[in-house]
């Protein structure tokens, strides 16, 4: 009986006890939704980055670095999904909807109200070199240069679990030819790890690695290459083809409305010559043209030669200074002798 209400009531006071654990993590969690919301509101545009293999002293660096120009909100994507579906449940915010499927993986906020290439800026300088573990994906391809490698050539069993060709000289393994040990995208071996270890190579950097832009919607980084001549190109090439498109189907747009004025000048101009008709300047000139062509053409050389200034002129005394070819020497004729070979 004893044991049964002593055992009884240590149960309770362990539930009492952890009554306020839960409360406590309820505040934060309502502390932290309403952290998100003010956020969201607050910044216009923000850089979702990836925080894999980061330490917590490289983001502490970071938060110093970019205090009073940006923030950093970090959370578990559990947190940030139910955050956003509780603010856009009701239809509002679409570009805060956007976020929701792309919550996966070790991601995280970093808002501003500044330029965003300041921001990645600043997150290329907190990069720290780190050495290749057994298991991880390989964010680059990795080579080990031929050379000397200061290992006893006891340690060449490493070099041969890889297959790369050694030699020993003066003591120590030499490499003989470059060979790639790792590739991008594939996971570290164990072999590949120790041998990487044993050369004291750390051939991986990890920083916040930028994964989206926020900025009334989720896009991928490459937008921010865009520039104001990318845009005019792009703009010029869909007004020609708005353009093509008005004219092939005869029907008038802006875009179209000069080449048909154009065209239809051109026309007006054939039945003008054809009937005679001088009144339009335009008209005129392009007659003097058909009865004296020879006239414009001589007035072409003219005029540029006017436009280059002392070029035109430096050609016609080059030409005079030409050396006249030297004449050809007459081929001397044989003397005829007075006796002959066989006389």
């Amino acid at each position: 009986f004893f044991f049964f209400f002593g055992g009884l009531s240590t149960r309770l006071w362990d539930l009492g006890k952890g009554i306020p654990g839960a409360m406590v993590a309820k505040a934060k969690k309502v502390k932290y939704f309403a952290h998100l919301e003010e956020a969201l509101n607050k910044y216009p545009r923000g850089i979702i980055v990836h925080a894999d293999f980061v330490g917590s002293k490289q983001i502490s660096d970071i938060r110093v670095a970019m205090r009073g120009k940006a923030e950093l909100i970090f959370g578990k994507n559990t947190m940030i999904r139910k955050c956003i579906k509780n603010l856009t449940k009701d239809g509002g915010h679409p570009e805060w909807e956007s976020i929701i499927p792309i919550m996966k993986g070790n991601l995280g906020f970093i808002f501003t109200m500044g330029d965003l290439n300041e921001v990645i800026d600043t997150l290329k300088t907190y990069t720290k070199p780190a050495a290749a573990k057994a298991g991880v994906v390989a964010p680059c391809s990795v080579t080990i240069p031929k050379g000397p490698t200061g290992l006893d050539p006891a340690q060449t069993s490493f070099f041969q679990a890889l297959n790369i060709a050694t030699k020993i000289n003066k003591g120590s393994i030499e490499i003989i030819n470059d060979c790639q040990v790792i590739k991008e995208g594939e996971k570290v071996g164990n072999s590949e790890a120790a041998l990487l270890t044993k050369l004291n190579v750390k051939p991986f950097v990890y920083g916040l690695e930028v994964h989206y832009i926020y900025e009334g919607g989720v896009f991928p980084p490459s937008v921010l290459q865009i520039t104001d001549d990318t845009l005019m190109t792009k703009w010029m090439s869909a007004i020609s083809n708005v353009a093509a498109l008005s004219l092939g189907a005869s029907f008038l747009t802006e875009v179209s409305l000069a080449p048909t004025i154009a065209s239809g000048f051109k026309n007006v101009l054939a039945v003008a010559l054809e009937c005679d008709y001088t009144e339009i300047p335009q008209v005129q000139e392009v007659k003097d043209f058909l009865d004296n062509p020879d006239a414009f053409l001589s007035a072409m050389p003219a005029a540029g030669s006017a436009s280059g200034g002392s070029g035109g002129a430096a050609t016609a005394p080059a030409e005079e200074a030409k050396a006249p070819e030297p004449e050809p020497e007459p081929e001397e004729e044989e003397e005829e002798m007075g006796f002959d070979l066989f006389d």
